[in-house]
């Protein structure tokens, strides 16, 4: 759902805005029920709609989302956390929140991609 929702140029932002929140709300019960198993889609569906917030000028709203995914990848590590934070960056950069960007990728250089936290 999140990729469809994301390739598809003719639906509104808010059509696919939906979209996007519908898939974190999935995977967000996904999560609740088997966090091991699951937890890993909604830090993807949180960092992915950030990510597409941001693109379309909407930072003050993707900062949020990706706060949640990296205050959800800390408990998966390794990747999925280096990725999370490095869209916090850009979305702290977008706020001209320079300092707080350049903590994010500070912690994210120091984490080797196969490492739990």
């Amino acid at each position: 759902m999140l990729a469809f929702a994301q390739t598809r140029p003719r639906w509104s932002r808010s059509t696919a805005l939906n979209g996007f929140r519908e898939a974190i709300a999935r995977a967000r019960m996904l999560a609740d029920e088997s966090p091991r198993e699951h937890t890993e889609l909604l830090v993807r569906c949180l960092r992915t709609t950030a990510r597409q917030l941001l693109s379309w000028g909407r930072s003050t709203e993707a900062l949020p989302m990706a706060q949640e995914a990296v205050a959800a990848a800390r408990s998966i590590g390794g990747a999925p956390l280096i990725a999370s934070l490095h869209t916090l960056a850009a979305v702290y950069e977008a706020e001209h929140h320079y300092s707080e960007a350049a903590a994010a990728l500070a912690e994210a250089d120091a984490i080797r991609p196969g490492e739990d936290t």
